[in-house]
């Protein structure tokens, strides 16, 4: 799950950023609050997750290989024990 770390990690990074961004454009203009910090969590959200949607398409792709891949062999096993046990009752 190597992949997984990293791109939620890379998410978590466009979060910040964007949200960094937003609060030194925005800090002068704006006196700030829980009001304010939440609105700007939430537009930060927003631009974060365009971005990656565009930046992180490898990482997200190879990720789903891997859920993929991985829950393939999950269905696997859990098959393989399915019949072991039809296999007990015969």
């Amino acid at each position: 799950m190597k992949i997984f770390a990293l791109y939620t990690a890379a998410r978590a990074l466009l979060f910040l950023v964007a949200y960094g961004v937003l609060w030194l454009v925005f800090g002068r203009w704006l006196e700030w609050g829980a009001a304010t910090g939440l609105w700007t969590a939430f537009i930060a959200m927003i631009i974060s997750s365009v971005v990656a949607l565009l930046a992180l398409r490898s990482l997200r792709e190879s990720l789903a290989v891997e859920v993929a891949a991985r829950a393939e062999r999950a269905k696997k096993a859990f098959d393989a024990r399915r019949r072991g046990e039809d296999g007990d009752l015969s």
